[in-house]
């Protein structure tokens, strides 16, 4: 923190120590203090090309740096990486998807091996993610019930996506071979015949869903009822959704889904000023979707609320407080 000061000459004052106690007082009223970064720059971890977390990292970093703040995306595999960057280092961010982070924070994901994250923080909300599949409509692959004995693209390994396709094929009875990659290898492999669905979460319309549509005739399909209530099911922190019509090439009708929010998360010993400045250039957007990514309507100091079990960072907590926002969670 920098102070501010600026001296103001007054009218006299009886005797010379009232003078020095009295310019005193005035001096320290005149002083304000201002937050200034302690980080030469903050690297924030997100995912691989054809993701969402990428583009929004890099959204992050243009609208903060307009506003004098260095930050940087990162590539990396995706939420769970980024849970393991960020719970072991101090100087960085990271966009993770609360059902991982939800996974982290109890030990509960068999990823985790009974390990509890509890370094996590959160500073803001992104985006809500849910989850769609597309294939070829050479294929005739059209529901999820004919991914039996397919191969499916799930995204990085470890990631979300494998992590809830393999809970969804489990809780319905499905058998399928999961299919590792950065979204847009996987769009290639689908598109090449090496894959035959590929499974993804994002804002819809999903990135690599849209680019598989792009280059050839493709059907993008969710759950049935029975599916959708499998999931919630398997997954009790999920929440159910529709995907409105439209939102893919050649979708009359609307798309059954499950889906949970994202949230950029740092170390509890992350620098406190820097988590206020961040927090506060990021949710300060007048206009989220033009200024940082098309999905990032949610990033907004409302949607903090979609966190419940997290604590947030002390940093971000002071931002909330200015902006009226109570009630969230803290250590």
């Amino acid at each position: 923190m920098t102070k501010r000061c600026e001296w103001r000459k007054h009218g006299k004052h009886s005797g010379r120590a009232g003078s020095v106690g009295a310019a005193i007082v005035l001096l320290l009223a005149a002083c304000g203090t201002v937050e200034q970064p302690t980080l030469d720059e903050i690297g924030i971890y997100s995912a691989g090309p054809g993701s969402a977390f990428l583009p929004y990292a890099q959204g992050i970093a243009r609208h903060a740096g307009a506003v004098g703040l260095k930050v940087r995306a990162i590539e990396s595999t995706g939420s769970i990486e980024n849970i393991r960057k960020v719970s072991a280092e101090s100087d960085k961010a990271g966009t993770v998807f609360m059902g991982s982070a939800y996974e982290a924070w109890t030990g509960a994901g068999a990823w985790t091996k009974g390990q509890k994250f509890e370094n996590l923080r959160a500073l803001f909300p992104m985006y809500e993610t849910s989850f769609q599949m597309a294939a070829l409509d050479k294929t005739g692959i059209k529901t999820l019930r004919q991914l039996e004995g397919r191969r499916v693209g799930v995204g990085p390994a470890g990631g979300p996506a494998e992590v809830y396709f393999k809970g969804l094929a489990e809780a319905v009875g499905l058998t399928a071979t999961v299919v590792n990659g950065q979204p847009a290898e996987l769009v290639t492999d689908l598109r090449d015949g090496r894959i035959d669905a590929l499974w993804q979460g994002s804002p819809p319309p999903i990135p690599a869903l849209a680019e598989v549509q792009k280059n050839a005739p493709a059907t993008v399909f969710g759950l049935t009822a029975a599916e959708q209530t499998a999931m919630l099911g398997r997954f009790p922190f999920l929440a159910a959704a529709s995907v409105p019509p439209n939102t893919y090439r050649g979708q009359a009708a609307p798309l059954a889904s499950v889906a949970a929010w994202n949230f950029v998360l740092v170390n509890k010993d992350f620098p406190a000023a820097d988590a206020y400045l961040l927090t506060r250039a990021v949710l300060s957007a007048t206009d989220p979707r033009a200024q940082i990514y098309a999905s990032a309507g949610g990033t907004r100091a409302a949607n903090a609320s979609a966190n419940t079990f997290l604590p947030f960072h002390a940093g971000a907590l002071k931002y909330y407080r200015e902006a009226g926002i109570d009630g969230l969670k803290a250590d």
